[in-house]
């Protein structure tokens, strides 16, 4: 487990989205193309059915698109906000165990952070997250999400 990573993402979700924080989620892996963040299974995280209720799903796409924008964004020096403004999710299966919620596209967020920097204007771009339940389903997908990440300069 990225053990700084997790600790950057705590320490920001309890201050600035306490619900993130509530999940438990951590960091698995965090690389310029790729983030993988795990959503433990957990009574808080459940629904009546002993599944993983599918707000905490949207929590961990939302975490896994995000942290690969942010790390992108403090990389370079911030100064950029970072929004979602749709977000579509398909559920295929119950997720029965911990989740793990995987964005490979950092190379493409890693454009958006230059292209709002540079052009001042708002910038969006569909952000792909898949969520996996290893210990039952391998690679096999839970969940499918495409999120809109929209980015802006600060200063524009």
């Amino acid at each position: 487990m990225a053990f700084r990573e997790t600790l950057f993402l705590k320490a920001w979700a309890f201050a600035k989205v306490p619900m993130i924080w509530l999940t438990g989620a951590s960091v698995v892996e965090a690389g310029d193309s790729r983030c993988v963040i795990r959503i433990p299974f957990r009574r808080r995280n459940r629904n009546h059915l002993r599944s993983i209720y599918f707000g905490v799903l949207c929590i961990g796409a939302d975490v896994a698109g995000g942290f690969l924008a942010m790390r992108q964004i403090r990389a370079g020096g911030g100064g950029v906000s970072l929004i979602f403004k749709d977000f579509r999710a398909e559920f295929l299966k119950r997720a029965e165990g911990d989740v793990l919620f995987t964005c490979e596209d950092g190379e493409g967020i890693s454009e958006l952070v230059r292209k709002a920097r540079g052009s001042g204007e708002r910038e969006n771009m569909a952000v792909r997250v898949t969520a996996t339940v290893p210990t039952e389903f391998g690679d096999e997908p839970v969940a499918n999400f495409e999120l809109t990440l929209s980015l802006k300069r600060r200063d524009a």
